[in-house]
C-alpha cells in the first residue's frame, strides 16, 4: 500500500512530457494524502496533459456514502476486479513524484521510512483514473523494501511512459514485465503521519 508521498515543481519535472499544464501550481508538497488534489499525467489525441485529479476512487457501484475511497489497486488482480478493470485498459495515467512514505510495524508501533530512487530521478508511478479520480497501482515488494512492507507502487522509468500510456497495448502485463528502477529509503519523523503536516523537514533522515 502507499498511501503518502512526495512532490514538488510537478511542471518543471514534466515539462518534456506534457504539451500543456493544466491550472497546475508549481508548489511544494511533503505530504501529499488521499483526497488532495494531486497532479497527474493524462493522454489525450493531441498530447500529455499535466492536470490535478483527487487521489481516491469511489466507484460508480458504491452506494454508501461513506464508502471510503480506494487509493490502490493490485496489479495481480487489476484485470479481475469490477472496480479496475476497464480502467486498466482505457483510462490509465501516470503520477509523479520525488519519493514516497512506508511505514515498519515494530511491535506496537509504526515507523515512517523515505523512499527514494537510488538514481535520484524523478518517480513516476502507474496509476488509473475514474473521471477527476485516481488511484495508484501496486505489486509485491522487492526485496529489500520488503523488510519494510510487503507492498511498493509500480515506479514506471520515464522512456516507458509512452508505452504504458498506449492504450493499444496490455497494461497490466506491461507493468509487470518492464523494467523497475531500485529504490533506496531512510527513516523520518513521525511528524508525517499527521497529513496536516508539510514541511521539508519531513523528508529528513532521522537514524543518524
Amino acid at each position: 500500500m502507499c498511501g503518502r508521498y512526495v512532490i514538488t515543481n510537478p511542471i518543471l519535472k514534466t515539462e518534456k512530457l506534457i504539451k500543456k499544464a493544466i491550472q497546475i501550481d508549481e508548489n511544494e508538497n511533503y505530504n501529499a494524502h488521499p483526497y488532495q488534489k494531486l497532479p497527474v499525467i493524462k493522454k489525450y489525441k493531441n498530447g500529455n496533459t499535466l492536470e490535478y485529479l483527487k487521489w481516491g476512487i469511489v466507484p460508480s457501484w458504491a452506494k454508501d456514502k461513506d464508502f471510503k475511497a480506494l487509493i490502490n489497486a493490485r496489479i495481480e488482480t487489476i484485470d479481475e476486479k469490477i472496480s479496475f478493470k476497464k480502467l486498466i485498459k482505457d483510462f490509465r495515467c501516470v503520477v509523479i513524484a520525488d519519493g514516497f512514505y512506508e511505514w515498519r510495524r515494530e511491535k506496537k508501533e509504526k515507523i515512517p521510512y523515505y523512499f527514494t530512487r537510488e538514481d535520484k530521478k524523478t518517480i513516476f508511478f502507474a496509476g488509473i483514473y475514474s473521471s477527476d479520480q485516481f488511484c495508484l497501482i501496486t505489486e509485491e515488494a522487492s526485496k529489500n523494501i520488503s523488510e519494510i512492507h510487503h507492498r511498493q507502487p509500480v515506479i514506471l522509468n520515464q522512456i516507458d511512459i509512452i508505452r504504458y500510456l498506449n492504450l493499444e497495448l496490455s497494461g497490466s502485463s506491461f507493468l509487470k514485465d518492464c523494467k523497475k528502477p531500485n529504490l533506496i529509503f531512510h527513516q523520518v519523523s513521525k511528524d508525517v503521519n499527521k497529513p496536516n503536516n508539510n514541511t521539508i523537514s519531513l523528508i529528513q533522515n532521522v537514524s543518524n
